[in-house]
C-alpha cells in the first residue's frame, strides 16, 4: 500500500472547511465509530446489501477511519479508501497494516472532485458522509458512480436520511432527536440551538430523505433500488447497474 500525497487547501470554502472539521475530529471519530452501535449496524446493513464478492474492485466514499473499508477488504479484490482529510486516510492506513490487510489503498481527496474511467469500478459504497455534500452535489455523485461502474455493480449508500419535516417519519426522527437532547439538560439545550441552526441553514450538515436518494439513483439510471430503514434516523439504498 502506498499513502497518498497531502491533499492540497481547497480554494472552495465548503471543502476547505470540511477538510478543517474531519481533520480535527479524526481520532474522536476513530475511537467513537466503533463503539456506537446505531453506527455498528449501519455499517453492517451497508456491508449487507454491497454483496460483495472476491474479484470485485471497490470504492469506499467518504471512509473515514475504515470502518467500512476494512470489513469490506476481506470481501472483496481490492478496496480504495477515499476521504477528504489525509489524517483519517493515514488512521485507516495504520489499521490495515496492524490488521495485516494488503488489498486496501487510500486517497485524500473530495468526493465531489474524484473520478474514474467508465466501467472500471465493481463496487462504490458510502456510510455516513454523503449527508456532509451540498445539495447539488449529491445527484452529481449518483450519476458519477453509474458511470463508473461495470455491468452488475452497485452503488450502496448508508447515512441519516431524513428531510425537513415533510413527512411523519421526519417528524418522529427530528421529535425523538429533539426530546433525547432536551433531557441532557443545559448541555443538551445548547446542542439543540447548535444543530437547529446547521438544519435550517443546511451548514455542514445536509440530509435528505430516503425518496430523494432513491430518486437520485432511479435518475441516473439505476435498476433495482431498494432502501432499508436501520435505526431511527439511518437507512441504507442500494441500486443495481444493468
Amino acid at each position: 500500500m502506498t499513502h497518498t500525497a497531502p491533499t492540497p487547501i481547497h480554494t472552495d470554502r465548503n471543502l476547505a472547511r470540511q477538510q478543517r472539521f474531519w481533520t480535527r475530529r479524526a481520532a474522536s471519530w476513530d475511537h467513537g465509530a466503533g463503539n456506537n452501535p446505531g453506527l455498528v449496524k449501519v455499517v453492517n446493513a451497508v456491508l449487507a446489501e454491497a454483496e460483495p464478492r472476491p474479484d470485485e474492485h471497490a470504492v469506499d466514499l467518504g471512509c473515514g477511519s475504515g470502518q467500512v473499508t476494512l470489513s469490506l477488504a476481506g470481501k472483496v479484490a481490492s478496496v480504495l479508501a477515499i476521504d477528504i482529510s489525509e489524517k483519517m486516510i493515514r488512521l485507516l492506513l495504520e489499521h490495515a497494516g496492524a490488521a495485516g490487510v494488503t488489498n486496501v489503498d487510500g486517497r485524500a481527496t473530495p468526493v465531489e472532485e474524484l473520478d474514474f474511467e467508465p466501467g472500471s469500478v465493481d463496487l462504490v459504497v458510502s456510510n455516513y458522509a454523503l449527508h456532509h455534500l451540498r445539495d447539488a452535489d449529491k445527484p452529481v455523485l449518483v450519476r458519477r458512480a453509474y458511470q463508473w461502474l461495470r455491468p452488475g455493480g452497485r452503488l450502496v449508500i448508508g447515512d441519516m436520511m431524513f428531510g425537513r419535516g415533510g413527512d411523519s417519519r421526519d417528524r418522529e426522527i427530528i421529535a425523538s432527536k429533539l426530546t433525547h437532547l432536551a433531557r441532557k439538560g443545559p448541555a443538551g439545550w445548547w446542542r439543540i440551538a447548535k444543530n437547529a441552526g446547521r438544519y435550517l441553514l443546511r451548514f455542514q450538515e445536509r440530509p435528505v430523505s430516503i425518496a430523494a436518494w432513491e430518486k437520485m439513483m432511479r435518475d441516473a439510471g439505476f435498476d433495482d433500488v431498494r432502501s432499508t430503514q436501520v435505526v431511527n434516523e439511518a437507512a441504507v439504498v442500494r441500486g443495481l447497474k444493468r
